[in-house]
């Protein structure tokens, strides 16, 4: 078997030519300033609140002032493309891009989407998503996301931050904070205990604002009793103060609950259009924070710094230089007046293909070798008959899965499906392909009996809970495969000895119902993958390229093992606390189907070599804050190195893994925590050192009471691997 290994070139172009250089805070805050003492108080508040829903071409439209040359701001969505426009490239999901593990594709799908809210005149893309970070297996928005996983979650977050601000677009991070669930989403309060706030929620926003993220978004949800858009505890106190946050706090739509409150407690934008569901014009600030400065309730200080931070992450990312006008009116069908695709295209099939999990390979039945006749099965194979676009938002779940629902999507310019990408390959070989694109249990039995090799596709989907598909309301009511899947599958299995399962789906499903079934010899986990889908799915399939996708959260034998799902109610109180995911399997030894981090590749690889060196003390943090928190918890401490050879015949990528286990000192801490990964691509017998750098925020935990990042002394242990239960090696450090 000969496979064809793609070094990902295209990549690396791609990185090179959306590299800039941005000025600093300091230089931006230092202009902002200049621009704010020409503005009146109208423009001022102008410039925070906004134009009223539908006021201008994009979901979100700030006023522009006549004292200075300075925008409507433009504010749109979405975390995987442009939103309401077309055409624009449809980017596989947030948790693809963390199924990836790779830092380049993650920056590199992040210029590219930047690339294209720049050319449309977008200045402040919604997106990236961290939370939901995703506690609940089957919370409806954790495909935006990257991970359940704060370390690879906050990894994926700076990466794509500097990619989409490097391109020239303001980034938003979202949803601060505790917004786990579309159910009482605009109700909730997130009960959130404070380690398990700093060591998983807070975590991958550290990275956000290290990143110099433009601004935050604040979330529908309380958090502790108090609304997250009015909370000075997580606006003033963590977010600015604690994390040294120098952009701006944008409210989600709707989640403004105050004039004077909220902008007290720090927020800094209300989202332009907030009164979308209410008469025009009702809105929290506007006259009435006008009012509010003449009166004396705000500060006009308070209103300064709000429009400070605004103007300041405009000039961060040089949108004071010859940037483009909105080209595009999202309430018209959004037909762009450019083009702004480019080679994209290349970007999503290689995030689409390298977050492509290989689940089970029995008997090597991939990759497919020349087979004289397939069947493929299942509504997933095709296109939705109405068109990838036919349903709102994708509010329904007809033909593949290549996107969830809710306003995180973007228009399909297209979308290639998989059967007609297999079709293709098959022309080409003289393959007989027998399709039953139906979830009809006779019809996929007997396509299935016809052939060589069955190829089944199921779904899970899910979405923002605006929008009810087949019952479920934004979060999934169950596990299992919609459709009939497992019906379909076992019918599939009855008629056929060579069944290979194709899963696209939010999140986890449940799988042992499907690997209850001996016929069933592979299993490819692909997620949500854009429009690309068919072509890395056949990139796999056939042997172009090795899987190297990684699971970003666990996937259990049975629902409840998880601890964990959304509620019912008007609180969360969070009494998982640090243990989420594979941190909750690990500490009650619970077994999983398949683990965090775990995933095949057609070939096999060995790690040899582990060595720790790290030179730190035990201790608090301490320095001055700097964007992300205090600055010693940034620095190197030491690296741990690992050799990884490929000891297969072909080429291939490993993600190797290092995970930390801190020592008895550190109170009711996991066994293993994630703080390290570096994929590497290796040709037949080719070796390679992976290291990973520790910096004392990988060492630490959150002291409570000392309300600091501590190092613990005493034993630590590194874990290197294939995944979080795949250790390979492990070595024992001490700290003093």
């Amino acid at each position: 078997m000969q496979l064809i290994f793609n070094f990902l070139l295209v990549t690396g172009a791609i990185v090179h030519a959306y590299d800039s250089s941005n000025i600093g805070w300091d230089e931006a805050y230092s202009q902002a300033n200049y621009d704010l003492q020409k503005l009146n108080l109208t423009e001022k508040v102008g410039i925070v609140t906004g134009m009223t829903w539908k006021g201008g071409p994009c979901v979100g439209n700030t006023y522009a002032p006549d004292s200075i040359d300075y925008p409507s701001l433009c504010l749109h969505d979405s975390p995987l493309g442009i939103r309401f426009a077309n055409p624009v490239t449809a980017f596989p999901a947030g948790i693809n891009a963390g199924a990836t593990w790779d830092r380049s594709l993650m920056y590199a799908r992040g210029a590219a989407m930047g690339a294209e809210a720049k050319g449309l005149g977008v200045h402040v893309q919604l997106g990236p998503v961290a939370g939901p970070l995703g506690k609940n297996p089957d919370g409806g928005r954790n495909w935006e996301g990257s991970s359940g996983d704060p370390y690879l979650s906050g990894v994926a977050m700076e990466e794509t931050i500097q990619g989409m601000q490097h391109a020239g677009v303001q980034a938003c991070a979202k949803h601060w904070l505790g917004n786990e669930q579309e159910h009482n989403r605009e109700t909730i309060s997130s009960n959130m205990p404070d380690r398990a706030t700093h060591e998983l929620y807070v975590w991958p926003f550290m990275n956000a604002v290290k990143a110099n993220v433009a601004s935050v978004m604040c979330s529908y949800n309380k958090v502790n009793g108090s609304w997250a858009c009015e909370s000075d505890d997580i606006l003033n106190g963590l977010m600015k103060n604690e994390l040294g946050f120098r952009g701006y706090v944008v409210s989600d739509w709707n989640a403004q609950h105050t004039t004077v409150n909220s902008a007290l407690a720090g927020l800094d934008m209300t989202m332009p259009g907030s009164d979308f569901n209410v008469p025009p014009g009702s809105i929290f600030w506007g006259e009435n924070l006008i009012d509010g400065v003449v009166n004396g309730s705000v500060p006009e200080s308070r209103l300064d710094d709000m429009v400070t931070r605004i103007l300041a992450a405009w000039y961060l990312v040089g949108q004071d230089k010859a940037y483009p006008e909105v080209a595009f009116n999202s309430w018209d069908g959004g037909q762009a007046r450019v083009n702004v695709t480019d080679d994209h295209n290349s970007v999503a099939r290689a995030v689409a293909r390298d977050s492509i999990v290989l689940l089970k390979n029995d008997a090597h039945a991939l990759p497919l070798q020349r087979p004289r006749s397939l069947a493929i099965i299942g509504e997933d194979s095709i296109v939705n008959p109405a068109g990838p676009n036919a349903c709102s938002d994708r509010g329904c779940n007809k033909g593949t899965l290549a996107m969830g629902w809710g306003s995180g999507t973007s228009e399909f310019p297209y979308l290639v499906s998989p059967l007609d990408a297999i079709q293709n390959r098959a022309t080409k070989e003289d393959t007989k392909i027998v399709s039953s694109p139906t979830s009809d249990t006779t019809a996929a039995a007997s396509a299935a009996a016809a052939v060589e090799t069955a190829l089944v596709f199921i779904t899970s989907d899910a979405g923002e809970g605006y929008i009810t598909v087949e019952g479920h309301a934004g979060d999934r009511n169950h596990l299992d495969p919609w459709h009939y899947g497992n019906e379909l599958v076992q019918s599939v299995a009855s008629a056929n000895e060579n069944v290979i399962v194709v899963v696209h789906s939010v999140g986890p499903i449940i799988l042992e119902t499907i690997l209850a079934e001996p016929s069933v010899k592979a299993i490819l986990w692909t997620g949500l993958p854009g429009q690309e889908s068919g072509n890395a799915l056949v990139d796999v399939l056939y042997g172009t390229t090795a899987p190297s996708g990684k699971l970003p959260y666990t996937i259990a034998r049975k629902q409840s093992d998880y601890g964990t799902r959304w509620l019912n109610s008007q609180t969360d109180d969070f009494m998982e606390g640090l243990f989420i995911d594979y941190r909750h399997f690990d500490e009650n030894d619970i077994v999983s189907r398949y683990e965090f981090g775990y995933g095949l590749s057609y070939t096999t690889f060995e790690y040899t070599r582990l060595a720790v060196s790290v030179f730190t003390t035990s201790g608090p943090s301490k320095g001055p804050i700097i964007p992300g928190g205090a600055a010693d918890l940034f620095e190197s401490v030491g690296t741990v190195s690992i050799i990884v050879r490929n000891s297969g015949i072909v080429a291939g990528a490993e993600v190797a893994q290092l995970y930390l286990g801190l020592p008895d000192s550190a109170p009711a801490t996991a066994p293993r925590q994630l703080r390290g990964f570096q994929k590497v691509n290796l040709h037949p017998g080719q070796w390679s050192q992976a290291v990973f750098e520790l910096t004392r925020r990988d060492l630490s935990y959150w002291d409570v009471e000392q309300q600091k990042w501590v190092v613990p002394s005493g034993s630590f242990t590194a874990y290197v691997g294939s995944s979080s239960r795949d250790i390979r090696q492990e070595e024992t450090f001490i700290i003093e």
